[in-house]
């Protein structure tokens, strides 16, 4: 009797910890915080897009030839279509994206989702390897949240900005604004000064 009420409060105490895993197939890398911020993450995409977005945050060795796609089908019980997986491998420098179908692939562009989390591990700083780890993953699980959610009209309000994006898109205010007035200077203007000559 009494090892049947310990193993029913056991379960009692690992019940939430199961339901809020629901987005992380495999974690060796993550600690509690960024796990909490993925399954937030993961639970409004599925809720607002249907589309489940799980992720592989693993040590094993990935050398070249390997094939992610055959890794992640070790997973395939798990897995709830239609799906993308978000694998990040740093023993061997992997960053991989498998989705369940074409169309999945169709929401998101996979360079810029795997440059969200490299970039981040790539940067030269005084943090640990294991907290770039954590942060490259958030990031890049964001980023492919966020494209998903863009591809589908919907907005997400659990992802993180992407800081290089917000930089990109001032450098690209300021090109742009810099062409403007380069062109008003020496092009539209001397138009403009040239009508109202040629007009008196």
């Amino acid at each position: 009797m009494a090892k049947i009420q310990a193993r029913i409060i056991l379960l009692a105490l690992l019940f939430p910890f199961l339901l809020n895993a629901a987005h992380i197939l495999k974690n060796e890398l993550l600690n509690p915080k960024a796990s909490q911020i993925i399954e937030e993450i993961g639970s409004e995409l599925l809720l607002k897009t249907g589309i489940n977005e799980y992720v592989i945050a693993t040590n094993d060795p990935f050398p070249r030839g390997s094939s992610m796609v055959a890794y992640v089908e070790k997973y395939e019980n798990n897995l709830s279509k239609p799906y993308v997986v978000f694998v990040f491998a740093p023993h061997d420098k992997r960053v991989g994206i498998i989705p369940s179908s074409d169309e999945v692939k169709s929401l998101y562009d996979e360079q810029k989702v795997k440059n969200a989390a490299i970039d981040v591990v790539a940067g030269k700083d005084k943090n640990s390897d294991e907290d770039k780890y954590n942060v490259g993953i958030v990031q890049g699980f964001s980023e492919l949240a966020d494209q998903i959610g863009q591809a589908k009209g919907i907005k997400l309000t659990k992802t993180l900005p992407n800081e290089t994006r917000f930089i990109i898109n001032i450098l690209r205010v300021i090109v742009l604004s810099g062409t403007a007035l380069v062109l008003w200077i020496f092009i539209v203007r001397p138009i403009i000064s040239r009508m109202k000559y040629g007009k008196q």
